[in-house]
């Protein structure tokens, strides 16, 4: 009989680590979240009898060594910083993340743990893309703090498997979106703030005159990805993970105006620096080497996001 293998989700209430966890649960993992002290478990309370929760902070170590016991495997989702954000405050983006990073390297290679399934960032650690779509062979210049930490962290991986064999996978994820993914405050993706929006009647602000392409995907496909990410078994550690369709802000509200039957007030505003014109990623590696793509259509994702956000509170 196989003994059950166990996930460590680092942010696994968060948005894209719900998901994971649910995925992780599905397909008959043992999962333990671990995040924030006090975080709502909004996320994941439909989960709470099937897993286990730690709550901790990332930055602190004797937090994460409470975490990894037992751990044969190891979902790296914490960041504590956004793009843009990022670059007002690089040292703390790197202390608290990168630092932070190093010292669960530190840790994970001495409790036996398998491997680490990293987030990275599809989006940022390219920059001004050279060739679109964008393949993971593609020179990294980001123009973001955020995304030069993303990196650093990737050769961090590296190294450690360099000098202790230690296993690891990189997804470098484009623009994610779907439930549970936040609509207000600080936040990283467009989609669900536009909703609120939209709902409340309220203009949509766009940075720019709204041309800027990306990739967006919708994060149960993201899920799935992850999950298949603990048997890779290729040479290859680096893999984008998008839908390998771009599509511009204006055409994102047109698609918008559709699946809620309203119209949009748009108010254009000046670009951002950190705002590179198109991202579209390169999937050829992830469906030749798993057989993942993304499979949900994006008026479909956007349909189900739009159902999550009516539900939500005003």
């Amino acid at each position: 009989m196989m003994t059950c293998q166990h996930c460590l989700v680092l942010g696994g209430a968060g948005f894209i680590g719900s998901h994971i966890a649910d995925a992780l649960v599905e397909n008959g993992y043992a999962v333990r979240i671990f995040d924030l002290p006090r975080r709502k478990m909004t996320n994941v309370a439909h989960l709470l009898d099937r897993v286990e929760v730690i709550e901790g902070d990332f930055t602190n170590e004797a937090d994460l060594e409470r975490a990894l016991p037992g751990a044969d495997y190891v979902f790296h989702l914490v960041g504590t910083t956004l793009p843009q954000s990022s670059n007002e405050n690089p040292t703390y983006d790197a202390e608290s993340n990168l630092i932070a990073t190093l010292r669960l390297l530190q840790l994970a290679r001495t409790r036996d743990v398998k491997k680490i399934i990293f987030i990275s960032s599809g989006g940022t650690v390219y920059g001004v893309p050279q060739t679109i779509p964008i393949p993971e062979t593609h020179p990294t210049f980001p123009v973001s703090a955020y995304g030069i930490t993303k990196l650093a962290i990737e050769k961090y991986l590296h190294l450690y498997h360099h000098l202790y064999g230690m296993d690891y996978v990189v997804l470098r994820v484009s623009n994610p979106y779907g439930e549970r993914q936040q609509s207000v405050g600080a936040q990283q993706g467009v989609v669900p703030v536009f909703m609120n929006r939209l709902r409340r009647g309220e203009p949509i602000i766009i940075w720019g005159d709204g041309s800027v392409v990306r990739d967006w995907l919708y994060v149960k496909d993201v899920a799935q990805a992850f999950v298949l990410a603990l048997k890779n078994t290729s040479p290859h550690r680096i893999f984008n993970v998008g839908s390998g369709v771009g599509l511009s802000l204006n055409e994102l509200l047109a698609m918008l105006s559709r699946v809620t039957g309203i119209t949009p007030h748009v108010s254009y505003t000046a670009s951002r620096p950190t705002d590179v014109p198109c991202n579209v990623l390169d999937t050829t590696r992830i469906r030749a080497e798993w057989g993942w793509s993304a499979t949900t259509p994006m008026e479909v994702g956007l349909t189900r996001t739009w159902d999550w956000v009516c539900q939500q509170d005003m």
